[in-house]
């Protein structure tokens, strides 16, 4: 598995443990004494990745990563409105997924530059920001 793969799952599961640390403190409630084991590749995402704007942002990067020039700050930009509008639908902080998520559109540049069948499915485009299952 490659450098960027793995960058890209570790940073789902710190936006998903932070949300998940985030919930209970504003809830008041004290962290639970269990342990919880996150597996990066493979853990079940469904809400992340099965969200609207997940599609919304694999939409956004076809369109802007396929072009023979990437205008790479704009594709950031229109990412980061992206994580907002994620973020909002999860119930989570706008700035702090973009905070968590903010090294991914230029990332997946790259990815897509190496390997631009990242973008022929979106299921190719889940597994290029999570890993193989």
């Amino acid at each position: 598995m490659s450098h960027r793969v793995r960058w890209l799952a570790l940073a789902v599961t710190t936006v998903t443990l932070g949300h998940c640390a985030a919930s209970a403190q504003s809830a008041g409630n004290a962290p639970a004494a269990e342990t919880i084991t996150l597996h990066a590749q493979g853990g079940d995402y469904a809400e992340f990745f099965h969200n609207p704007n997940m599609r919304a942002f694999y939409e956004l990067s076809v369109a802007m990563l396929r072009e023979p020039s990437v205008d790479v700050a704009a594709y950031e930009q229109r990412s980061y409105e992206i994580f907002r509008a994620l973020a909002v639908s999860l119930g989570w902080q706008p700035e702090g997924m973009v905070d968590h998520l903010k090294n991914i559109p230029r990332e997946l540049v790259g990815i897509v530059k190496d390997d631009p069948k990242v973008l022929d499915s979106f299921e190719s485009f889940l597994v290029a920001l999570r890993g193989p299952p």
